[in-house]
């Protein structure tokens, strides 16, 4: 029987620190979500062995044993490289391992420089700039009002408000000062897109597949017009995910064709989901693509899952197979 480590950061280890906003540990994983996914390895019959984060990976390194390591890990510190610490250590180590590795991970939590590929690939994107300090903001011409105000290198909706969405100089002087301060970064400043708001998963590599569209719904509505993902909605009910989305097979098209792009453009490996806003008129832009989704039972691979006919269990051994497949270990 293989052996598969599973690496990964718990929202219950994270020690908040003075100065930490309230969604520090956002991107870590309640135990639940560990559990679920230990057992579901399992059940597809790997032994497992929880390694935890990057500092139980390190003291362990040189008596892991595993046959693979499947990393959900977030990484411990500030920046657009803490995703990339585990596959890094685990490259050097020449150990395999399920998921993207160091690069794409960096590039991809790094959202300006996603969206610099997005762009030369053609792949659409709201309108951004970046900036480092309000002093910054005396040419807002290329963006026009209203915009969004995010971290550059975050995810889970850190840093995001319902005043992160700015009507005037005030509201984005105000927000780009929270952004730089609290969360310690530059901040992105897109074009708000109005309208309706998308999720793509992919599962796979050089013959990745985009699963079944899955449409975001807030406070019962679909059309979200200028609502958003925010910290407190994905930590409350107020967010649902629907699926299949009810939207025409033309736009499903287009996402799911602008996912593969993207998702290949940054050379993401085994799974990943692509998050998309789209108009008024119907044309879709990409947010943001990740390539370390969430495998909680309340995210978006479960819901696909009962969708697809298939079960949860072998979605997950279908992203394991994968990487096997991709080392040359079947």
């Amino acid at each position: 029987m293989k052996t598969i480590g599973l690496t990964y950061d718990l929202k219950t280890d994270y020690q908040f620190k003075e100065g930490d906003p309230a969604d520090a540990n956002a991107e870590f994983d309640a135990p639940s979500t560990v559990e679920v996914v230990t057992k579901t390895i399992e059940a597809n019959g790997f032994r497992v062995k929880r390694i935890g984060s990057i500092s139980k990976l390190l003291e362990e390194m040189n008596s892991l044993d595993v046959d693979m390591v499947f990393n959900i890990s977030e990484g411990s510190t500030i920046g657009r490289n803490r995703e990339s610490q585990v596959p890094i250590l685990l490259e050097m180590l020449g150990i395999p391992f399920v998921g993207s590795d160091a690069l794409t991970l960096g590039m991809t939590l790094d959202k300006i420089m996603a969206k610099k590929i997005f762009i030369y690939e053609g792949v659409p994107t709201p309108k951004f700039f970046e900036v480092k300090s309000i002093d910054e903001l005396a040419d807002t011409d290329h963006c026009k009002f209203p915009m969004i105000v995010k971290p550059r290198f975050e995810g889970s909706s850190k840093g995001l408000s319902e005043k992160s969405r700015v009507e005037d100089m005030d509201g984005l002087k105000r927000q780009v000062e929270l952004v730089t301060k609290i969360y310690k970064q530059p901040a992105l400043v897109e074009e708000f897109i109005s309208g309706t708001e998308f999720t793509v998963a992919v599962v796979g590599n050089e013959d990745a597949e985009a699963l079944p569209v899955v449409q975001v719904k807030i406070d019962g509505d679909l059309n979200l017009g200028d609502r958003f993902y925010t910290f407190a909605r994905i930590s409350s009910d107020r967010l649902e995910y629907v699926c299949p989305a009810p939207i025409s097979k033309e736009l499903e098209k287009k996402m799911k064709d602008y996912a593969l792009k993207a998702y290949h453009a940054l050379d993401c490996r085994d799974f990943g989901r692509v998050d998309f806003r789209v108009d008024k008129d119907g044309n879709p832009y990409v947010l943001e693509i990740n390539p370390l989704p969430s495998l909680s039972t309340e995210d978006v691979f479960m819901l696909i899952s009962k969708v697809t006919g298939t079960t949860y269990e072998k979605m997950v051994g279908r992203i394991i197979n994968n990487a096997f497949k991709r080392y040359g270990l079947n």
